[in-house]
């Protein structure tokens, strides 16, 4: 009498899961190490050209008659006017344009300081370039300034220039002046200037926690006025 193997209910179900199971972990690891492989690419990415996102500056041409300066930190609008008074110094742009209050906190007027400083530091003739555009004091936005900017522009009667601000604010400043002067002032040519600030290391940014906060804070404006109309 022959003995026949018989397997209890559902060992033959057993046995084919337990064979599935080394396949699928096999799977999931591979997807694992793809998902990291391709984060960490992004990441170094990010990190070396996360600069380069927020900067686009242009060339520019051989003459424009004005260099508009925009408002920025006490350390960063000190690079941006250097950088106009550059341009006058070479001969690109004739005058300068800078944004100033009405009034200081004690109620003087602004201007003849800032007149007399910039005389100071650049000297009689180049302080006589500059020209001043009154904001007032409502100004909180890169929108708002060059509404404001556009006005002495039209009032000075000039056909060209070069926005002039910090590398890291090129792009979002491009952007916005573009929609601006092209519901307010079309025929105006406009050439966006960037100038090293010393609050931003584009090439290492994630280095220092200045450079970090203000690419982090640039980014958010930036997909704002990307999304915002």
């Amino acid at each position: 009498m022959s003995r026949t193997n018989t397997l209890p209910p559902g060992s033959i179900a057993t046995a084919a899961d337990q064979e599935k199971k080394p396949k699928n972990v096999g799977r999931i690891l591979r997807a694992l190490s793809l998902c990291t492989l391709t984060l960490a690419v992004m990441l170094a990415t990010l990190l070396r050209w996360g600069g380069d996102l927020l900067i686009s500056d242009q060339p520019l041409p051989a003459h424009v008659d004005g260099a508009v300066v925009l408002q920025g930190s006490i350390l960063g609008e000190k690079a941006r006017i250097a950088g106009a008074v550059l341009l006058v110094r070479q001969g690109i742009a004739d005058r300068i344009l800078v944004s100033v209050p009405k009034e200081s906190y004690w109620g003087q007027p602004m201007a003849p300081i800032a007149h007399a400083y910039n005389e100071k530091l650049y000297g009689r003739e180049i302080a006589e370039h500059f020209v001043f555009c009154e904001t007032g004091d409502d100004v909180d936005s890169t929108e708002q300034e060059a509404k404001i900017l556009l006005h002495c522009i039209q009032t000075e009667g000039w056909g060209t220039i070069a926005i002039v601000t910090s590398d890291y604010h090129t792009r979002r400043a491009g952007i916005i002046w573009r929609r601006v002067l092209r519901e307010k002032h079309p025929s105006l040519r406009h050439w966006v200037h960037g100038i090293s600030d010393p609050e931003f290391r584009a090439s290492e940014w994630w280095r220092d926690r200045r450079s970090a906060k203000n690419w982090l804070l640039e980014c958010t404006k930036l997909v704002w006025t990307l999304v915002g109309r």
